[in-house]
């Protein structure tokens, strides 16, 4: 059989399934679900892959699942994810009622893709010269982060990404590389975006504290607490015109209380902000800076400051043959020119973490209508949302483990991680603990 013969086999096998691909996206977007709580939509793709007779894992990071197809030979293993979660959008028609969940950012089109790439490409495992992972990974949204924290203490997980719960678990430890579609909202037509950028950050959690007083009595004999806040807002403001462009660094602090009374002089203030960028190294030098501001404006004032570093995600990097591949492919359903290039996507995603491990894609895909984590989303097109991803990934699969998978050996070969298990959580460690500068690449 030729490489050619073997993917139209592919396409026929999820054409005829177009259906039940479609009603998997679309009974996930009527269930949705938070994240480290996605239990129907976790018990749909063990389903799934169960009538496939894949065998699975499950309850990987609390709700995921990993299902493993063996190809002929112990040759590379590709990852083909999805994710399980939604983000909080109550005025959604679709959101859960009690939660407030909603897909309005389509990862239930992830999961039926993955799927619908697990049927076209379950029945021709013996003809692939590797193995195929499909990794349904949870909480994918930085949200309900007091929830998470306390998962955390109950020593249930360490990172509030299921991806980098992923990672220090030693989920994808056998992963050679991996790919995973995302939504694009508002972009209606039939397109797939290639090479997109993802930012990448670290949060922060501020406190501001001073001393009490009378506010209109003895203000003399406090220390405003709310006037170190707004100095250290300014002292940010002003750092920005040391941000290289290229770097896009996003800042983007808010107050979260502001004292307690009108009368009393603020000894209580807090703040919560993002430190966004494109690169590491630049997230890093900007998040220094960040901290001197908030502490040389508590200095001046008289105050103190407490800054609480929270790990967040990693900068995106796609690889560059891998996303050949998939928009070659991309191009031979939709034809030629349909492909988008380069957009910058200045959202972050776990997916970023990945990155940095193996070859990695994140592609973004058209059939959307409506604003990204907005009440107006939805899928506009069922066959480019669900099943063209379906078919773009699993033929992209087959490119990489024919001929003795020497598509994939020579990206696996050719590509250097970023992180060892090791060092990727000694690096969270450290910026947790606020000394980034300690950090060699």
């Amino acid at each position: 059989m030729t490489k050619e013969a073997l993917k139209a086999q592919c396409l026929e096998r999820i054409d005829a399934r177009k259906e039940e691909i479609i009603a998997i996206g679309q009974e996930i977007f009527a269930h949705p679900e938070l994240g480290f709580k996605e239990t129907h939509t976790a018990a749909l793709v063990r389903r799934v892959l169960d009538d496939l007779r894949i065998p699975c894992r499950e309850g990987l990071a609390i709700t995921g699942v990993r299902g493993d197809l063996r190809g002929r030979g112990d040759g590379p293993r590709i990852m083909v994810m999805g994710e399980l979660d939604a983000v909080v959008c109550p005025l959604h028609p679709q959101a859960d009622p009690q939660t407030g969940a909603a897909h309005s950012c389509g990862h239930n089109a992830q999961i039926a893709s993955m799927l619908g790439a697990a049927m076209g490409l379950a029945p021709l495992a013996g003809e692939l010269d590797g193995s195929v992972a499909f990794v349904a990974v949870p909480a994918e949204e930085y949200v309900e982060l007091e929830y998470r924290e306390r998962l955390r203490r109950e020593g249930k997980l360490r990172f509030f990404g299921g991806k980098q719960e992923y990672l220090r678990l030693g989920v994808l430890d056998d992963i050679d590389m991996g790919m995973m579609i995302h939504s694009h909202a508002g972009v209606e037509d039939r397109h797939f975006l290639i090479g997109c950028d993802s930012s990448g950050f670290v949060g922060k959690l501020i406190r501001f504290t001073g001393r009490e007083a009378h506010a209109g009595a003895r203000p003399f004999d406090g220390i405003n607490a709310l006037n170190a806040a707004a100095l250290s807002l300014l002292a940010i403001n002003s750092q920005r015109e040391t941000f290289r462009e290229k770097d896009r660094i996003r800042i983007h602090p808010i107050i979260t209380k502001g004292g307690d009374l009108v009368n009393i002089v603020p000894a209580d203030v807090r703040l919560e902000t993002y430190v966004r960028g494109t690169n590491l190294e630049a997230i890093l030098d900007a998040s220094e800076k960040v901290n001197r501001c908030l502490q040389g404006c508590a200095y001046a004032i008289g105050a103190q400051v407490d800054i609480r570093e929270m790990p967040g995600y990693l900068p995106l990097i796609q690889n560059e043959e891998m996303s050949r591949l998939f928009a070659d492919n991309a191009e031979a359903l939709l034809g030629k020119g349909t492909n988008i290039y380069g957009q910058e996507l200045m959202g972050a995603t776990d997916a970023g973490d990945v990155s940095s491990f193996m070859p990695f894609i994140h592609i973004s895909t058209g059939g959307y209508s409506g604003d990204a984590h907005s009440q107006n989303f939805t899928v506009c097109d069922p066959e480019m949302a669900y099943v063209m991803p379906a078919k773009a990934m699993a033929m992209t699969v087959i490119d990489l483990l024919w001929d003795g998978a020497a598509q994939a050996r020579a990206i696996r070969d050719a590509s250097a991680p970023r992180f060892t298990r090791e060092s990727y959580l000694r690096f969270w460690d450290q910026v947790a603990a606020g000394t980034p500068q300690d950090i060699c690449f």
